[in-house]
C-alpha cells in the first residue's frame, strides 16, 4: 500500500510544480503586457523590475494554486488511466477511493497553507506590490530630451532640441527656456549645436552648448530703477548642468496603502468591518435627531404649542379656513421644508449607502481567505475522477477540460463577487456560490470514477443512440 501510495504522489509532484510554474508565467506575461508602456523606457534598475514581478508573482498565487491543482490532478490519475495502472491497482483489490487518499492529503495540507499564506503573506504582498507599482507608474521616462520636442521633465526649465545624431549625444537647435516665477523673468538660450552627457556619478546632465546667444528679460528694481532690463549676449560655448535626482524612483510610504482591504489580514478585516457597520449604523439611528430640526413644527417652543388653536381638517383641502395670504404662506413654507428634508436625507443615503459598500468590500475579502482553501480541494474532487474517466494524460484533454472547469469557477466567483459587493447578495452566498456549485459536480464525477463510469465513451452514447433509433424504427 505505501509503494502505490509513493508512485502516486510521485505521479503528481512533477506536473504539479510543472503547471505551477506555467500558470505562474502565464499570469506574469499578462502583468507584462498589461503594464509594459509604464516600464519600457524610465531606466529602472534591474532589481527594481524583479521586485515588481516577484510581489505580481505572489499576488498571482490565489488565482494559479487551485487551476494547478486541478490540471496536475487531472494529468496525474489521466496518465495512471492511460497506463493501465489504475486498471492494475484495482485488480489489487485497492478502490478508486483508497488510491485517493494519498492526494486527498497532500491538497489538504496545500488548502492549509493556502489558506495561511492568504492569511499572512498575501497582504504584505499585495502591499508592496501596490506601493511599488504605483512609484513605477508615477516616475518620469527616461527619454530626457526628445527630437522636436519641448519638454518639462526638469523643473524651472523647458528645453527643445531640434536634432539628435544616431550617438544620442550630439545635439542640434537646442532652445532652453529658464523660468523664474518668483522675479517674473524669463531666460532664453539658444544654441547651434552641443553634446549631451552624463557625470560619471549619473546625477547631473551636462550639456555643452556651441554658437549661440542668451537673452535676458527680469524687470527693474521696485525702489530704484524701476525700467524693466533686457540683456543679450553671445557666446562661442557655455554649459548647462541639471539636476537628474527627478528621474530616480521616489519610494512612497507603504503605510500608506494599510488602509485598502487587500494589505488587511482576518483580524484587521474583522476589527474595520465592524466598527464600520457600527458607524454606518449609529448614521441610520441618527437620522431622525438631524432631520427634527428642519421641521418647524419641532422647532416651536412646548410652551407655546398650548396657546395654537387647531383648525378642522378638511380631506378634500388641507388649507381650509386659511386666507389666500395664509395658503401661500403655509405652501411656501412646507416647500421649503420639503427640499431642505430631502436635500438633508439624499446626503444621509449616500453617506449611508457608501459605508455599506465599504463594509461588504471588508466581507468580500474576509471570505476571500477561505474560499482559496476550498477551491483548491473542490477543483481536485473534479479534476481527480475526470482524469480517472478519460484516462488521458500528457498536456492536450487535461488541458482543454481543466480549463474549461475553471473559467467556469472563475466567472461563477466574479458573477457571485460583483453581487456581494453590489448588496444584490450576501457575502456568505456571494462568495461561496461558485464552490457550492462545483462540489456537487466533484462528488458526481467520484461517484462515476469509483463504479468505472463511461461517461465519456463516446463508443456508448452512439450505440445508446443505434439501440434507441432502431426501437422506433421497429
Amino acid at each position: 500500500m505505501k509503494k502505490i501510495h509513493l508512485l502516486i504522489l510521485r505521479s503528481f509532484v512533477r506536473p504539479f510544480v510543472v503547471t505551477f510554474g506555467i500558470v505562474m508565467f502565464v499570469l506574469l506575461m499578462l502583468f507584462l503586457f498589461k503594464y509594459i508602456d509604464d516600464l519600457i523606457g524610465k531606466g529602472f534598475e534591474w532589481y527594481t523590475i524583479m521586485q515588481l514581478m516577484m510581489y505580481a508573482s505572489a499576488t498571482n498565487v490565489q488565482m494559479a494554486l487551485p487551476l494547478s491543482i486541478l490540471l496536475s490532478s487531472i494529468m496525474t490519475y489521466g496518465s495512471l488511466g492511460e497506463n493501465y495502472e489504475l486498471v492494475a491497482i484495482k485488480a489489487a483489490g485497492i478502490s478508486l477511493r483508497r488510491a485517493m487518499y494519498p492526494m486527498v492529503v497532500v491538497v489538504a495540507v496545500l488548502a492549509i497553507a493556502a489558506f495561511f499564506f492568504s492569511d499572512y503573506m498575501l497582504p504584505v504582498a499585495n502591499r508592496k506590490y501596490y506601493s511599488l507599482l504605483y512609484d513605477v507608474r508615477q516616475q518620469k521616462s527616461a527619454n530626457i530630451l526628445p527630437e522636436g520636442v519641448f519638454s518639462n521633465s526638469f523643473p524651472g526649465y523647458t528645453i527643445r532640441v531640434g536634432r539628435k545624431d544616431p550617438d544620442g549625444q550630439t545635439v542640434y537647435d537646442v532652445m532652453i527656456y529658464t523660468k523664474n516665477e518668483a522675479d517674473n523673468n524669463i531666460n532664453v538660450l539658444l544654441a547651434k549645436s552641443g553634446r549631451m552627457y552624463k557625470t560619471p556619478d549619473n546625477q547631473f546632465l551636462v550639456l555643452k552648448l556651441r554658437d549661440g546667444i542668451k537673452y535676458d528679460e527680469a524687470s527693474g528694481d521696485k525702489n530704484f530703477e524701476i525700467r524693466q532690463r533686457f540683456t543679450r549676449f553671445r557666446f562661442k560655448e557655455t554649459e548647462q548642468k541639471f539636476d537628474l535626482s527627478i528621474f530616480k524612483i521616489h519610494r512612497t510610504d507603504e503605510n500608506l496603502f494599510r488602509q485598502a482591504v487587500q494589505m488587511m489580514n482576518l483580524k484587521q478585516l474583522k476589527y474595520f468591518g465592524d466598527s464600520t457597520r457600527r458607524q454606518a449604523d449609529s448614521g441610520a439611528e441618527a437620522n431622525y435627531r438631524v432631520i427634527t430640526p428642519y421641521i418647524k413644527y419641532f422647532t416651536v417652543p412646548k410652551k407655546n404649542r398650548a396657546s395654537l388653536v387647531p383648525l378642522p381638517y378638511n380631506k378634500k383641502n388641507v388649507l381650509d379656513g386659511l386666507s389666500p395670504g395664509q395658503q401661500l404662506a403655509a405652501v411656501t413654507n412646507a416647500g421649503n421644508e420639503v427640499r431642505s428634508v430631502q436635500q438633508i436625507i439624499k446626503n444621509r443615503a449616500d453617506f449611508y449607502k457608501e459605508s455599506f459598500r465599504s463594509v461588504r468590500r471588508f466581507d468580500v475579502e474576509f471570505q476571500k481567505k477561505f474560499t482559496l482553501s476550498a477551491a483548491c480541494i473542490a477543483l481536485f474532487l473534479i479534476g481527480a475522477p475526470l482524469g480517472a474517466i478519460i484516462r488521458k494524460g500528457g498536456l492536450g484533454m487535461p488541458v482543454v477540460v481543466s480549463v474549461v472547469f475553471f473559467l467556469i469557477y472563475y466567472i461563477i466567483s466574479t458573477i457571485g463577487e460583483k453581487s456581494v459587493k453590489d448588496g444584490e447578495l450576501s457575502p456568505f452566498v456571494g462568495m461561496w456560490i461558485a464552490i457550492l456549485v462545483l462540489t456537487p459536480i466533484g462528488l458526481f464525477l467520484s461517484y462515476k470514477a469509483a463504479n468505472d463510469s463511461v461517461l465519456f465513451d463516446m463508443d456508448a452514447y452512439k450505440r445508446f443512440f443505434n439501440k434507441l433509433l432502431k426501437r422506433k424504427n421497429a
